[in-house]
């Protein structure tokens, strides 16, 4: 009977750098967009979504915000007309992104919403409000739902 004995070596080539570049360039692509649940709300508890934020090579964050059951702002008690999308940025600022409309479809049977935007702010949290105008500069209602710290 004839054994035969295969042995397989690359010159030159170490298998453990491969993989140390290979985990090392994964996890610095991956770090570029980040993705938080928004937790449970006392306000609207069957409100779920979550958020994305990507980093850009210009260094800018695109945020993206995804929602479903979040109930229409003129249910709410008091009733409101609008929800407004917040950032805590890095500095401890809190910033006014933009508005949810809800009254021209973007809410459909199942309460859906989308919300995207970009900002060279670094966003450290987002949370949502019920207002009755767009331009406010600090929230005026509590805060119907919210992430987590990134």
């Amino acid at each position: 009977m004839t054994n035969f004995n295969f042995s397989f070596r690359l010159p030159n080539f170490h298998i453990g750098k491969v993989l140390a570049t290979v985990l090392f360039f994964g996890l610095f692509f991956t770090s570029c967009t980040h993705k938080q649940a928004f937790l449970t709300s006392s306000k609207v508890p069957a409100a779920r979504g979550n958020v994305k934020v990507k980093i850009d090579k210009n260094k800018n964050h695109t945020i993206e915000v995804s929602l479903i059951n979040l109930a229409e702002p003129s249910r709410l008690s008091p009733a409101k007309s609008m929800y407004i999308v917040w950032m805590e940025t890095d500095q401890k600022v809190i910033k006014n992104i933009g508005q949810i409309i809800t009254d021209n479809g973007t809410f459909s049977k199942t309460l859906k919403a989308e919300f995207k935007t970009v900002t060279s702010f670094t966003p450290i949290k987002i949370f949502i409000t019920a207002e009755n105008d767009a331009n406010v500069l600090n929230p005026d209602y509590d805060v119907v739902i919210t992430t987590a710290r990134f």
